[in-house]
């Protein structure tokens, strides 16, 4: 599983118009520069300053949109942890959403702001950045909110799920183990 695997696959499959919501940082710094020969579409780089804004601004785009587009939404797993009510949203207004969440257990984008300034997390740091003890299980969060989702474990089983979704009308959820 890359970032380069994903960018190419979205970037062969995702539909004409599509709005990309990208908050995946920490593993798809570099996705946008892999679809320029993908169909026509907007892209919304979301990086720094406001974890969590995501799944928000997907929801948004597409309710700006009138549900008229496909709005793909790179997501990581500790940022999606602080906006998943979005998603309840996305089930209530059956938004054309497609929320591919890139699940490495773990706060990843906080991991890195202690590189950036030089420090070194001990144990207790560490674990309350690890999202598996519990691990989250968001194919039933996503389902308990109102949105079909399913885990993908690699790059064949998530495109498979990206072309499912996007030939609905509502939301879903690929919860993408990287």
């Amino acid at each position: 599983m890359t970032e380069d695997a994903l960018g190419q696959n979205l970037a062969a499959l995702m539909p004409e118009n599509a709005i990309i919501s990208n908050e995946s940082v920490s593993f798809g710094r570099n996705f946008y520069k892999l679809t320029h020969t993908a169909p026509a579409h907007d892209w919304l780089n979301l990086a720094g300053g406001a974890i969590g804004d995501g799944l928000p601004v997907a929801t948004g785009a597409a309710v700006a949109a009138k549900g008229q587009r496909r709005v793909i939404s790179l997501q990581a797993d500790g940022s999606a942890m602080y906006s998943l009510q979005s998603l309840w949203t996305q089930a209530r207004e059956r938004l054309p959403c497609t929320t591919i969440l890139l699940n490495n257990r773990k706060y990843n984008i906080l991991i890195g702001e202690y590189k950036n300034v030089g420090a070194v997390p001990g144990a207790t740091a560490m674990g309350m950045l690890d999202l598996s003890n519990p691990d989250i299980n968001w194919v039933g969060i996503a389902n308990s909110l109102g949105v079909e989702a399913a885990r993908a474990t690699t790059m064949e089983e998530c495109a498979a799920l990206m072309k499912q979704s996007f030939g609905q009308p509502g939301p879903f959820l690929i919860d993408l183990v990287i």
